[in-house]
């Protein structure tokens, strides 16, 4: 059987396996949204080679600001977000034991990847810097590690939070998000409106929650069927209205992710800005949705899609490793053109695009090795407890490493 027969095959068998309740849209739009995590970071991210041969972050964006548009697209964690609700509220209201053990079970699911991959970490970098690697690289590569970490203390706390979600949505329906919009705008309007020298730093930090449970309430007021076409539109249109707003009027700046030397970000933590782009896109996910399942609906589009779900969370703990995994060797070659060099040319842009591939390459290899720790069955007893104890504090130290504390 030849390779396209064979794939065939198998995207056959997958759609076969899978249940006639599954809702492939809902799939289809995590999957995107996963894949656009990536890819943003891979291309919106690079490097630069200071005298002695480390490695620093560094972003196109710097050099050219007309990029920001791209990363109105790849971010796409407001329909993550989205999706996760909507998930979320149907597991909550399937589930046979108590809301605990429910909540157990989804935690776990989204700790062990971390675990694994921050393990894996304490263990690489003192092997590394024993190899010649220099310490800045380590801390470089570190923070990049860290950084899409984040998402996941985020998403268990709203995940934590579906319950009251739940009873939120039933009683405003799509509503239910309005207050956590009001509270950002709040925070924003003293941060950076004209008292902004006399409020202290960590009230941005008041955000983060609200910032992100916005798009999950959404997501689950949508599971509960309580958003509908109008609504949707009504998402899609105020969105965009008050995105064009913050831009034009209010001076938000344009990028949807971190800039190096900028003194302000919309995304850590999220300005209102965020949320606008987030309901532009919820709403136009809901409206796509119908059309997105029947595409989906082709055996060849829906096992590509299943593969990335069932490595979600692989997915987002190992594609900066993939990164470093390619850069930190070519540290050690000099400036090379789209993974080591300043990126600060079209030449850069245009050869980063062709690295992708590689990264994605890197990626898969790693994932294939990651997948046996997370899918490992969970028990509290003899081998098993004892290799996660022993993760945990390896966890532990690399984050006191990556955070800078050591």
């Amino acid at each position: 059987m030849g390779a396209r027969a064979l794939l065939s095959a198998t995207a056959d068998r997958i759609d076969r396996q899978t249940p006639a309740h599954r809702d492939r849209a809902v799939d289809g739009l995590r999957a995107l949204a996963l894949l656009a995590v990536p890819t943003g970071h891979w291309l919106l991210g690079g490097f630069t080679l200071d005298s002695d041969g480390a490695l620093h972050n560094a972003s196109p964006l710097s050099a050219f600001g007309g990029l920001a548009p791209a990363s109105w697209v790849l971010q796409m964690l407001g329909v993550f977000f989205l999706v996760g609700g909507y998930a979320s509220v149907l597991s909550y209201h399937r589930r046979q034991g108590s809301t605990g053990a429910w909540l157990k079970g989804r935690i776990v699911r989204l700790g062990r990847p971390v675990l694994g991959v921050t393990a894996v970490w304490a263990l690489a970098a003192p092997v590394l810097y024993a190899a010649g690697v220099p310490e800045v690289t380590l801390r470089t590569g570190a923070k990049l590690v860290v950084q899409p970490l984040w998402f996941v203390a985020v998403y268990a706390v709203v995940t934590a939070l579906t319950p009251y979600c739940v009873r939120a949505a039933r009683r405003l329906g799509g509503w239910a998000a309005a207050p956590l919009l009001g509270a950002v705008a709040v925070v924003d309007f003293l941060r950076y409106g004209p008292f902004a020298e006399a409020v202290p730093g960590w009230v941005a930090l008041v955000n983060i929650l609200p910032g992100w449970l916005f798009a999950y309430q959404l997501g689950v007021a949508w599971g509960e069927r309580r958003i509908g076409r109008r609504g949707a539109w009504l998402l899609l249109a105020g969105g965009a209205v008050l995105f064009a707003a913050l831009l034009l009027v209010f001076h938000y700046p344009a990028s949807m992710v971190g800039v190096p030397g900028e003194a302000r970000t919309n995304s850590h933590p999220p300005s209102l800005l965020v949320l606008a782009l987030a309901a532009a896109q919820s709403g136009a996910a809901i409206l796509l949705r119908d059309r997105l399942a029947r595409v989906l609906a082709r055996p060849a589009l829906w096992a590509p899609v299943v593969v990335i779900n069932l490595c979600a969370m692989t997915i987002l703990c190992w594609h900066q490793t993939a990164l470093l995994a390619a850069a930190v060797p070519g540290s050690f070659v000099g400036e090379v053109a789209g993974l080591t060099a300043a990126p600060d040319s079209p030449g850069w842009i245009a050869v980063r695009l062709v690295w992708l591939p590689v990264f994605a390459a890197l990626l898969v290899g790693i994932a294939r090795h990651a997948r046996r720790f997370e899918a490992a069955p969970v028990d509290g007893r003899g081998a098993s407890a004892l290799r996660r104890t022993v993760a945990g504090l390896l966890a532990a130290g690399f984050a006191v490493f990556a955070l800078g504390l050591a």
